[in-house]
């Protein structure tokens, strides 16, 4: 007995120890120490925390924004369909990771009847049971298993890069919304006032001291306006169906909270020490796990090359009596037996070398994709810290502009009313104000896109 045990113990010890293919190490990649435009910058050097470490309702502020989200969040189907995808990996590990343990299956069979010529009868139960266990030695069902954790772990990753997407898009939507509500409010805005100004032109046309060529160009600035206002109205609606899609609705008008102009804006964006980006953002991550598999399935096709060796065991009993051998045969009677089989591949026509080749091809593959969402990543970060610092300047220097033609507009009219100058004068302040507020509403939306890029690109958003 004590021998057995101590072979018991040896065999399990070296099946535990050996496990062919390699051990994966995570591959030495070199990222840059700092993100671009703030390299100059010591202080943001030195900052260890980043924008992306708030939570998505730290970051986007409205109330009626938050509840989108949320519920974005509970009735996405993008969302649904990745956490489903969880729930398939995790099967399928449960389904791997069953080929290490014994397999043992029951079965029963009863069978009776009469025998006439012999006027005897019968009944028989039958029950057996087989066991069969494959032992890993060389580490093939280990190494699967070990592929199929981490392709979980890589799945919950991807669930991880849709929350993030999710959150970015419903917020850039409702952005673009109130953008597009902005510039539709300028647009009645200025319907209004040119109707006025039409009237004004009208009534000092009746009374001598403007010509009709003073009516028609005062017409002119409002049938502006007024062709702006469809196309606004229709690129709202479409904005809105694509909110109530990301919403899990069908398509609907959409709540707003807070006017553009009133939304809050961070006094500083912080990006973070850049080696924080590895470990930040899900697609990253995803790319990683996938590495760490292929890196798996080479123990995989390199342990089809050795032995593969099965204990099997069979045990049971029969159940019964009969009239005619009841004096010679007892009512139960025990079977049992056992084997090992051993398998060993000769010749397969180069399949395995090509199994093994495929397997190593598809893990350079992954290192690649690995290296590559790392450079994408830091792209990613560099447009985005470029796109939302030129957005503010381009905001700043557009709000100046408005309101140099505003005072332009106001003597420019003082003048037209005083006989000094002609209403074309006022005519292009009057065109130039209107267009740029459009472009003043359009700059504020573009700084506000930029924050939730960058709030993306730097991997926040997606902690629940």
């Amino acid at each position: 007995m004590k021998r057995t045990l101590m072979i018991a113990a040896l065999t399990g010890s070296l099946i535990a120890s050996c496990k062919v293919g390699p051990n994966y190490h995570r591959p030495a990649v070199q990222v840059p120490t700092v993100y671009r435009t703030v390299s100059e910058d010591k202080q943001a050097e030195a900052q260890l925390t980043s924008y992306a470490d708030l939570r998505w309702w730290q970051v986007f502020q409205d109330p009626q924004l938050q509840e989108l989200i949320r519920t974005a969040l509970k009735r996405n189907y993008d969302l649904q369909l990745a956490t489903e995808r969880i729930n398939s990996a995790s099967a399928q590990l449960g389904i791997t990771r069953s080929n290490q343990f014994p397999q043992v299956q029951g079965s029963g069979n009863f069978s009776g009847g009469k025998e006439y010529n012999f006027q005897s009868t019968s009944n028989f139960l039958v029950l057996t049971a087989d066991a069969a266990f494959q032992l890993d030695i060389f580490g093939r069902l280990r190494r699967a298993t070990e592929a199929a954790r981490v392709q979980l772990l890589a799945t919950e990753d991807s669930h991880k890069t849709v929350i993030l997407t999710l959150v970015s898009d419903v917020a850039s939507d409702y952005f673009a919304l109130l953008q597009l509500d902005l510039q539709l409010q300028i647009s009645q805005g200025t319907v209004q006032s040119q109707q006025n100004a039409v009237k004004l032109t009208k009534l000092r046309l009746g009374h001598g001291v403007a010509t009709r060529l003073d009516v028609l160009q005062a017409q002119q600035v409002l049938d502006a306006a007024n062709a702006q206002i469809p196309d606004l109205e229709r690129q709202i609606g479409l904005e809105e169906d694509a909110i109530s899609i990301l919403l899990g609705n069908y398509p609907e008008g959409v709540r707003r909270g807070r006017p553009l102009v009133e939304q809050p804006l961070p006094p500083e964006v912080p990006p973070g020490m850049s080696s924080s980006l590895l470990e930040r953002r899900p697609d990253i991550r995803q790319a990683e796990q996938i590495l760490i598999a292929a890196n798996a399935e080479i123990g995989v096709a390199k342990a089809a090359f050795f032995p593969q060796i099965s204990l099997t065991g069979s045990g049971g009993g029969a159940f019964g009596r009969s009239s005619v051998f009841s004096s010679l045969m007892s009512s139960h009677t025990g079977t049992w037996s056992y084997g090992a089989q051993l398998a060993q591949p000769i010749f397969t026509g180069g399949a395995l070398r090509s199994n093994l080749r495929l397997a190593q091809s598809q893990n350079q593959q992954a290192l690649i994709a690995y290296k590559q969402a790392i450079q994408l990543a830091f792209r990613d970060v560099s447009d985005a810290l470029i796109g939302y610092q030129k957005y503010h300047q381009v905001r700043v220097q557009q709000q100046i502009t408005v309101k140099d033609l505003q005072d332009t507009v106001s003597t420019s009219l003082l003048r037209y009313r005083g006989g000094i100058a002609t209403y074309l004068e006022v005519l292009d302040g009057q065109r130039s104000l209107f267009g740029a507020e459009l472009t003043l509403a359009q700059a504020r939306g573009n700084e506000y896109q930029g924050l939730v890029q960058l709030y993306k690109a730097l991997g926040g958003g997606w902690q629940q």
